[in-house]
């Protein structure tokens, strides 16, 4: 058996309960409806429908089971395909959706590779997956040939600079544990990293543990695996290149990778001085030359999220801020979000160890406290008593502020 195929049948991962789906539901990007609509669909699908889905490489469900979720709540006539080859990651998974009362799920125990002829799908998630493939290329290649013309996908691959100290023990316990069974392995890599010395990289980057407190299916994915390659930004992007796909992309004031999540976290200048002799130099780069930039003078990266398509139909894909778009605030409460910035004129929040300072017009305040989710950005505008032109000059910034933390997304029928 392949030793990933052996990892996931000995320890399922993520660890999953399903009798915990009564008492929540986990969500988290990509592939909820709200983002799918605004990164690959304009904000303007119609969610009434038919949807074509593919969970590539589903493991214990969690994206699977918030599809569905969102979907069926939705109303939408959803498609959805499960792809693993793990029979007791799809146990579990098919526990899941059986305890949310969920059903009209196609559950496969198959090779990613077979993906082009299970197509054409209007939307593909493949988190986590690629960069555990013998040839991950193959695979951007299956997922683009299963992808319809139209159709997009959200990706995850793992980055390395955020991940410093996994690769050196990957490295140390493939090579003293690697002949031992599945339960012997991580035994003896849970003995060993009770020893590791002050100087042990894993132990100088706080960043990572989630894995480690995840019990052992979490530290074995992290430490023990056999096959685990780490993209940087631009080889991604060269990845995708390969298999004729291509960051969604906006209109012409959008960022240029708007659909790489966070791309303000892929600005160099977030980082470095704020003199004219650095912006003339970062503005000489690609946006990729400044992405990998950006990652590099970071340092804190742990993976990549994208949302792809077909590179022939690339262009206006992401939503934009029209008086028709719908807003949808992420991670906070309309009038909670409103109050901060109305104190402090801008709104603070922390990546991966790493403060952010966002400016935002303070005369945006009550703007943003009416961003519930079902007025458009036209009868906000009405309802503070501003005209179109005043109004868009205060959300511009921010759109620009939230949208680089993907905490604002525009969809007319989507909920969270």
């Amino acid at each position: 058996m392949d030793p990933v195929q052996a990892q996931y049948e000995a320890f399922p991962y993520p660890a999953r309960d399903p009798a915990e789906e009564a008492g929540r539901l986990i969500q988290g990007s990509p592939s909820h409806p709200v983002e799918i609509d605004h990164f690959l669909f304009a904000g303007r699908r119609d969610w009434s429908t038919p949807f074509r889905v593919l969970v590539a490489g589903g493991g214990t469900g969690d994206a699977l089971v918030m599809l569905a979720q969102t979907l069926h709540d939705l109303r939408c006539p959803a498609e959805i395909t499960y792809l693993d080859l793990s029979r007791a990651s799809r146990a579990i998974a098919e526990a899941r959706i059986a305890a949310r009362g969920l059903s009209g799920i196609r559950f496969l125990t198959a090779d990613l590779a077979e993906a082009p002829g299970l197509g054409p799908f209007d939307y593909i998630d493949c988190c986590g997956v690629l960069h555990h493939l013998p040839e991950p290329d193959a695979g951007f290649a299956a997922l683009a040939a299963a992808l319809a013309p139209e159709g997009g996908m959200g990706l995850m691959v793992y980055a390395p600079h955020g991940r410093t100290g996994v690769y050196a023990l990957q490295a140390a316990f493939g090579a003293l544990f690697g002949a031992d069974p599945p339960e012997t392995r991580a035994e003896l890599a849970e003995t060993a990293l009770t020893a590791l010395p002050e100087t042990n990289w894993l132990k100088r980057n706080p960043f990572v543990g989630d894995h480690v407190s995840g019990g052992r299916a979490g530290l074995y994915d992290l430490l023990l695996h056999s096959r685990d390659r780490a993209y940087t930004i631009d080889a991604l992007l060269a990845a995708l290149g390969r298999a004729g796909l291509a960051p969604a992309q906006g209109g012409r004031a959008a960022r240029p990778l708007a659909a790489v999540l966070e791309p303000a976290r892929y600005e160099p200048v977030a980082y470095l001085p704020d003199t004219p002799e650095i912006h003339d130099r970062v503005a000489a780069l690609s946006p990729e030359e400044a992405a990998a930039v950006a990652e590099h003078l970071a340092g804190n990266v742990k993976s990549h999220v994208v949302y792809a398509v077909h590179a022939a139909a690339a262009a206006g894909r992401i939503a934009a801020p029209g008086p028709e778009a719908v807003p949808h605030l992420t991670g906070a409460a309309p009038r909670a979000l409103a109050g901060e910035i109305a104190r402090r004129g801008a709104l603070r929040l922390t990546r991966d160890g790493l403060a952010h300072s966002l400016a935002i017009p303070k005369a945006a305040a009550p703007l943003v406290a009416l961003a519930d989710g079902r007025q458009s950005l036209g009868a906000i505008a009405r309802a503070a008593g501003r005209d179109w032109l005043a109004f868009a000059a205060d959300w511009a910034g921010v759109d620009r502020a939230l949208t680089g933390f993907n905490l604002l997304h525009y969809s007319r029928q989507a909920r969270r």
